[in-house]
């Protein structure tokens, strides 16, 4: 099923831009009267989608990013775009979680709370862009089935 987004938000991809991704998708939200743990959900996803994308994508500058929404069906979607370098996030594997802090490895424990608590995860690289599209249910009632990663 193709989404037809009904928000989009294009803007750089620097760290200086949070604090706008973050009132952009926490107002939306609260416009479609989104229950306040799906919301935390989201928030820490979009943080740290939009954060990678600061961090990883543009190795020698800011780029754009571009943030898409659409709530249909009881639930939401979400894209983040990117022209940066091809990463796949979904190619790596999670964390041993069972590990102790201290002997951890830096990286992977963002995407696994991404795909964790995310109902679909699906990444292409289409041209020259990263396209990440996300669905979380918004009904709290819904059975929540495991991580479908497309």
């Amino acid at each position: 099923m193709a989404i037809v987004y009904d928000s989009e938000l294009c803007l750089p991809a620097s760290l200086e831009s949070l604090d706008t991704v973050m009132d952009w998708v926490t107002k939306k939200m609260d416009h479609e009267q989104c229950p306040r743990k799906i919301q935390n959900h989201v928030a820490v996803v979009t943080e740290e989608l939009f954060v990678n994308i600061c961090h990883y994508a543009y190795a020698a500058g800011v780029g754009q990013a571009v943030i898409r929404l659409a709530f249909k069906d009881h639930s939401i979607y979400m894209q983040f775009e990117d022209s940066g370098i091809p990463f796949n996030p979904l190619e790596h594997s999670a964390p041993d979680i069972k590990v102790g802090i201290e002997d951890q490895q830096i990286g992977g424990l963002g995407i696994h709370i991404v795909r964790k608590w995310m109902d679909s995860v699906s990444y292409e690289r289409t041209g020259e862009k990263n396209i990440l599209t996300l669905r979380k249910s918004t009904n709290p009632a819904a059975e929540q089935p495991g991580l479908v990663v497309l």
